[in-house]
C-alpha cells in the first residue's frame, strides 16, 4: 500500500499559505510546517526541489503510516520570475510511490484580479486555469474554496476530509478559529450599491 500525497495548487494568491497550514496540522500529515503568523517563500517548501527536478522524488525516504502534502501555486516565483510547475512530470514520478489526489484553490475571480496586480504587477489566474485543464487527467482532482473556510470554518475542513479522503485535524477548533480572524478577503471589501438595492427593500415590507 503506498502513502497518499496531496497536491495543493491554485492561482497566485489564492490561499496556498492558508490551506498549507491548516492541512499540515494533523499529526499524521508531513507537509509545510509554518507557524499560524508566518509566511514563507516557494523555495522553503519541502517539496521545492523535487518540483525543479521531480526524479529527486526517488530518493525521499517515504513512509506508509505518513500522508503527505506538497503546496505549489500557480505560476510560482523563483529569482524573481514567474514560473509554470511541472505538473505532468512531478505527478508521473510521484505515482511511482505516492497515490495522488489534487486540490485546487478557489477565490473570488476579482479579488484575485486585484491582489495580482497588487503583487505580482500582472492578472496571472488565466494562466493557471489553462494549466489547471491538465489537472483532472492526471490524477483525482478536487476543488476546495477560501470563501467556504472563512463561512464554515471547522464543518468546512470536516467536509475536506471526506472529499479529499486525507486526513485533516478539523477537530483542532481553537487553531481554526484562530486563522478565522483574520479574513484576508475583507481588506478587498468596499461599500457597494446593488441595481435592485430599492427592489428587494420594497420587497421585504411588502411580504
Amino acid at each position: 500500500m503506498k502513502p497518499k500525497l496531496l497536491i495543493l495548487t491554485g492561482p497566485q494568491g489564492s490561499g496556498n499559505h492558508l490551506f498549507a497550514k491548516l492541512l499540515s496540522l494533523h499529526p499524521e500529515v508531513e507537509g509545510w510546517p509554518m507557524l499560524r503568523d508566518e509566511w514563507q517563500g516557494h523555495h522553503e517548501e519541502p517539496f521545492a526541489p523535487a518540483w525543479e527536478r521531480p526524479a529527486l522524488l526517488k530518493d525521499k525516504p517515504w513512509k506508509k503510516d505518513i500522508a503527505y502534502m506538497t503546496s505549489i501555486s500557480c505560476p510560482y516565483i523563483k529569482s524573481n520570475k514567474p514560473q509554470i510547475p511541472k505538473y505532468q512530470e512531478f505527478i508521473t514520478e510521484a505515482k511511482k510511490y505516492c497515490d495522488i489526489v489534487i486540490a485546487i484553490i478557489g477565490r473570488d475571480r476579482n479579488i484575485l484580479e486585484t491582489q495580482q496586480n497588487r503583487l505580482r504587477d500582472g492578472h496571472t489566474t488565466p494562466q493557471a486555469l489553462e494549466q489547471f485543464e491538465q489537472l483532472k487527467d492526471l490524477a483525482p482532482t478536487h476543488y476546495i474554496s477560501q470563501e467556504l473556510f472563512f463561512l464554515y470554518g471547522a464543518d468546512y475542513m470536516k467536509s475536506l476530509e471526506k472529499l479529499l479522503n486525507f486526513p485533516v485535524a478539523w477537530n483542532q477548533k481553537t487553531v481554526i478559529d484562530d486563522f478565522l480572524k483574520m479574513d484576508s478577503n475583507k481588506k478587498y471589501i468596499q461599500p457597494a450599491k446593488g441595481l435592485f438595492d430599492k427592489e428587494v427593500k420594497k420587497a421585504c415590507k411588502e411580504s
